[in-house]
């Protein structure tokens, strides 16, 4: 299922292409993920470790609900909509 996703993270965006928002297809959270990186391999090193942990700094959110990061397993439906944020840093 195809599904947006919403950018909060100016790298990111430039990754995609510009764009604050794509598609991705998936029924969890991990699976849009994994499609976002199979698109643009780039987007891997900005959301990912390299032991495959979501990076402390990006949050990824279902529909905008909660301010705790979304599970990998988390399943989507073709109504939802994913965000992916960045905190900023520095002093």
């Amino acid at each position: 299922m195809s599904l947006a996703l919403k950018i909060f993270y100016p790298e990111l965006s430039r990754v995609v292409g510009g764009s604050d928002e794509v598609w991705v297809n998936g029924t969890t959270v991990g699976e849009c993920l994994s499609d976002l990186i199979s698109r643009y391999p780039e987007a891997e090193r900005l959301l990912f470790d390299r032991g495959g942990r979501l990076l402390k700094l990006v949050y990824v959110y279902v529909n905008a609900e909660g301010m705790t990061k979304a599970e990998m397993s988390w399943p989507v439906r073709e109504k939802d909509r994913l965000i992916v944020a960045v905190l900023a840093t520095g002093g």
